[in-house]
């Protein structure tokens, strides 16, 4: 029998085969204690040890942390998804397909920003559908603050900017 922190592992590993995108941190955690599998601490430890063992990797912009499965953290599962109970296999399986749309558009839309050499600050502001950028935007600001704003503003405002920039070109 496994230990529990090895089920965590491999619950992780679960979440993120079922969804073509990454996952943050939060959505992983959220989950995973909304349905009481364990605590924030456990968690954590899992993806840490999950990021050092080369089977996750993480992509950190700004405070948020997403999680993608390396192929050999897909091997690992198909060998040992055993472990995980046909019930919490449902169980994510039904949270994946009922929270899809949200968690996708949580992962896949990005902003982050930089110092440039002049003292402006160039922000980076993209949308993803998979691999692929549906939008990539880099401008600049002249304070910081400014490119906090555009990019906590960024994931309610980036649909309604992509379709005006597409309206204006098509």
């Amino acid at each position: 029998m496994a230990d529990a922190q090895t089920k965590y592992k491999l619950i992780i590993l679960y979440m993120l085969r079922k969804v073509t995108f990454p996952l943050s941190n939060s959505q992983i955690t959220e989950f995973m204690i909304e349905k009481e599998y364990t605590d924030y601490f456990h968690i954590q430890e899992a993806l840490n040890d999950l990021v050092d063992s080369k089977l996750i990797v993480l992509d950190q912009i700004r405070n948020t942390t997403q999680y993608e499965a390396t192929l050999d953290g897909e091997k690992t599962l198909e060998y040992f998804s055993y472990m995980i109970s046909n019930d919490i296999k449902a169980e994510i399986d039904a949270y994946m397909r009922e929270n899809a749309f949200e968690l996708r558009n949580e992962s896949s839309t990005r902003a982050d920003y930089r110092q440039t050499g002049n003292g402006d600050y160039a922000v980076t502001c993209t949308v993803k559908e998979g691999n692929e950028s549906l939008i990539d935007l880099t401008f600049t600001v002249p304070m910081e603050e400014e490119a906090e704003r555009v990019c906590s503003k960024w994931p309610e405002k980036s649909q309604e900017i992509y379709m005006y920039i597409m309206e204006k070109l098509l």
